[in-house]
């Protein structure tokens, strides 16, 4: 009996991470009932990212993004119903929904749009010049001088 063994839980909720033990701890917090509504994570670049959020019906009054200690979330309330409609198939979920999203380092929020029912949020890494890597010569020719 052999067992597949999928990634994709460990990329659903964190932007940004290249670290694994990062990925295995958000993946073992992932909440089975998170899958609501479905959402995409792109790569788009070294470092830029997007999220693109399946929010039909919403409107951008109903939507909140917010940025709190390095988690982005995304919450839509409950849409009004209008109270003289007799639904015979009700196939768009009405319920609020809220999603969280760990955020690495030096990832920032962009620009968030809405259209034709896809919430986009595009990030950037933006990394510090006191946080890139350096690259140090050496000077094979020449002996160090230690005081």
């Amino acid at each position: 009996m052999s067992t597949a063994f999928s990634l994709a839980p460990l990329f659903r909720s964190s932007v940004g991470f290249d670290r694994f033990n990062d990925l295995f701890e958000t993946a073992l917090r992932n909440e089975p009932g998170s899958t609501y509504p479905p959402y995409n994570v792109e790569k788009h670049g070294d470092d830029q990212y997007r999220i693109v959020v399946a929010a039909a019906g919403f409107q951008e009054e109903d939507l909140e993004l917010q940025v709190e200690k390095g988690v982005l979330t995304i919450s839509g309330g409950k849409r009004d119903v209008n109270e003289g409609v007799t639904f015979l198939h009700q196939g768009i979920a009405q319920r609020a929904f809220k999603l969280s999203f760990r955020l690495a380092d030096h990832i920032e929020i962009k620009a968030a749009d809405l259209s034709n029912g896809l919430l986009s949020i595009d990030l950037l890494r933006v990394i510090p010049e006191e946080a890139k890597a350096k690259r140090i010569p050496i000077n094979g020719a020449q002996k160090p001088v230690l005081q």
